[in-house]
């Protein structure tokens, strides 16, 4: 895998170099630079999670993530700033507090991800809760997340919420508001720190009230997975390096104990359909419990659902349930799973191999397939008042759309888009450059 990691690193530098010489050539043109800008950024992007998958048990924490100590009390919280993301550390008892200033008109989110050491014994009620109260003490949201029935360590999340609703009586008021991270099960926990990213996020109101009650019928039924010869695609390992795909078949391999991060632009309207396929193993005895995990989650990193499958060494499917489209007054229902499918944006696509499989099965590389539908038809938003933090979070921007690679295509696409933004005429030395390049890395061998 190593070899190959590497090999896919120098193929995506070299169209890191390609968008680079169209960007110097378009830069006069209008539009031009901003969208080279996108596709080199996405492209180093697939070469940083190229170089960084072959990590088990790792986590890559974002790169601009500003260090936060946690508080045993309200009263000497730390603030959170909306749009920003956090280190902290959470110790086996104790709940840490972080602190939140919030105005009256937006809904505030956090997500904190929990990565416990890939050596600790884990239990399956074990795990992290994340709450948010109001300066009075009381509650706004709870919610919790578990390592499950594999009992695997891996990184777990959990999201707190403040939602303005005119029908609450509760956490409507500006001002402090706090954030409380603890373990839920800390007798049984390892006794060493966890180390936690968090994330804060604001949703401004929509300019125009409209339905405030969420849909009741979609099409429910799940198509057949997506077939066609899977592309090479290294899962990214962690949130804030989570690999960009769009619809498709995409191939990696796997390690016990490994979790692997890919980020999917979801427009209003679209439904998300996935399935991850584990290949079989040369030994075909033994049995591990929930090994395969497959979990989506939301802009906000709240996850909206999963599905585990055991593995007794055979080929092993899971897929997610079948989802509504993404609509904002998905909000207004009671049922979890649809209110979590609030707003456009970028998804998250999570697949856990439980550590128990290298018991019985060796420790790999398991080959692994993710299949990718996006079902629906792209809609327009609630037109939001003012903007989200961070800026456009809650949207799929053009860039998006251009970068995202779709299964089957040639990633120099990327390279071609960039040179048709440009324009007709921006000159033939340029794409006889991109000729050549592009030859060569079809000769290459392929792994």
């Amino acid at each position: 895998m190593g070899r190959w990691c590497t090999a896919r690193r120098g193929a995506a530098v070299g169209r890191v170099a390609v968008v680079a010489a169209v960007l110097a050539t378009t830069a006069a043109l209008p539009g031009a630079t901003s969208l080279a800008v996108g596709l080199a950024t996405g492209s180093a992007g697939a070469a940083g999670a190229a170089g960084s998958a072959g990590s088990a048990a790792g986590y890559d924490f974002a790169d601009d993530a500003v260090r936060i100590a946690g508080a045993s009390a309200t009263a000497d919280a730390e603030p959170l700033a909306a749009g920003a993301t956090y280190r902290s550390s959470l110790p086996r008892n104790g709940t840490l507090y972080y602190r939140l200033e919030l105005d009256a008109a937006s809904d505030a989110y956090v997500s904190v991800t929990a990565v416990p050491g890939a050596n600790g014994e884990v239990t399956a009620v074990d795990g992290i809760r994340v709450s948010v109260q109001d300066a009075d003490g009381g509650s706004c949201s709870v919610q919790s997340a578990t390592f499950g029935a594999a009992r695997s360590p891996r990184p777990v999340t959990a999201r707190g919420m403040r939602e303005i609703d005119p029908a609450a009586h509760r956490c409507q008021d500006p001002g402090a508001y706090y954030v409380g991270v603890e373990r839920t099960r800390p007798q049984d926990s390892p006794p060493d720190d966890w180390d936690l990213e968090l994330t804060v996020a604001t949703e401004p109101r929509p300019r125009e009230t409209g339905a405030t009650k969420a849909p009741e019928a979609w099409n429910s039924a799940s198509p057949d997975p997506l077939a066609g010869e899977p592309e090479r695609r290294p899962g990214g390992t962690g949130f804030a390096h989570a690999t960009l795909v769009g619809q498709g078949v995409w191939r990696d391999d796997i390690r016990p104990g490994e979790t692997l991060y890919y980020k999917v632009p979801v427009d209003w309207g679209r439904q998300v359909y996935a399935t991850a396929e584990l290949a079989g193993s040369a030994d075909a005895s033994g049995y591990a419990t929930s090994a395969l995990r497959l979990a989506l989650h939301n802009p906000v990193r709240g996850e909206v659902d999963d599905a585990a499958k055991g593995y007794t060494g055979r080929t092993t499917t899971v897929g997610l349930a079948s989802l509504p489209p993404v609509a904002y007054p998905n909000r207004y229902t009671t049922d979890g799973q649809v209110g979590a499918l609030r707003f456009a944006g970028d998804y998250y696509v999570v697949i856990h191999l439980a550590a128990q499989v290298a018991e019985d099965f060796g420790q790999g590389p398991f080959a692994l397939t993710l299949r990718l539908r996006l079902g629906g038809s792209a809609g327009t938003g609630p037109g939001y008042a003012g903007e989200s933090r961070p800026k456009g979070l809650f949207e799929v921007s053009a860039q998006d759309r251009v970068a995202a690679p779709a299964g089957g295509a040639a990633d120099d696409d990327l390279a071609m888009k960039a040179v048709a933004v440009g324009g007709i005429g921006t000159g033939s030395l340029l794409l006889l450059g991109l000729a050549v390049w592009t030859a060569t890395a079809r000769r290459r061998p392929q792994p």
